[in-house]
């Protein structure tokens, strides 16, 4: 596929259904975008949720962040990769580098290689194709309230993204057990080889 044609399949961030603290329902009107737009070109498409056991997981060039380098340590994160032939592209609607960012450059930069880091903080990835995590994902936006029902952030304005066998399984998604919820789950290095464009002979 042409670079220059991914405009076509994914909007300009001014034009993509944005809601902050929210990635995971972000990347999955991505996804919805694709499948209704170039329903074709969803087999090329992931979802990837960014976490570990401890809920702790830095990543760099944030937009929230205040730091020189942008460093936010979340307790989990999500992306949408495009990844055909010889392009794979990361979606990331709250990085500040490019929108959309070569691969190579989205994991050297802004996740970098796990030995940068302490192990406790140490990435893990959940990869789901496009179609799967749409038919799938399902969040009542409860692990966005505090103890007084209180919103921690302000949910989007369209209904909760819910399926025939569930109203809540967000915590599925954000684990890092391969044993639970759909997709694989891959350390940095399994992320890389998978994504990574491989020279041509």
């Amino acid at each position: 596929m042409d670079k220059t044609k991914i405009v076509d399949l994914i909007p300009t961030t001014d034009k993509c259904t944005y809601t902050s603290c929210y990635c995971e329902e972000n990347v999955w009107k991505l996804c919805e975008h694709v499948k209704e737009r170039n329903p074709d070109k969803l087999s090329y498409c992931y979802c990837v949720f960014i976490s570990n056991d401890n809920k702790q997981i830095p990543l760099w060039y944030q937009k929230s962040s205040s730091a020189l380098d942008g460093v936010v340590v979340w307790d989990y994160h999500v992306i949408f990769i495009y990844n055909e032939d010889d392009i794979s592209l990361v979606f990331d609607l709250d990085t500040k580098l490019p929108f959309p960012c070569d691969f190579t450059e989205y994991a050297a930069k802004g996740i970098r290689p796990n030995i940068t880091v302490k192990k406790q903080y140490h990435r893990k990835f959940r990869v789901i194709p496009g179609l799967e995590f749409l038919s799938t994902f399902a969040s009542d936006r409860s692990h966005m309230m505090d103890a007084n029902k209180h919103w921690l952030s302000e949910p989007p304005s369209y209904p909760c993204l819910q399926t025939s066998d569930s109203t809540n399984n967000i915590h599925n998604f954000i684990s890092m057990d391969p044993a639970v919820g759909v997709g694989v789950v891959l350390n940095f290095e399994g992320l890389v080889e998978k994504f990574s464009v491989k020279p041509k002979n």
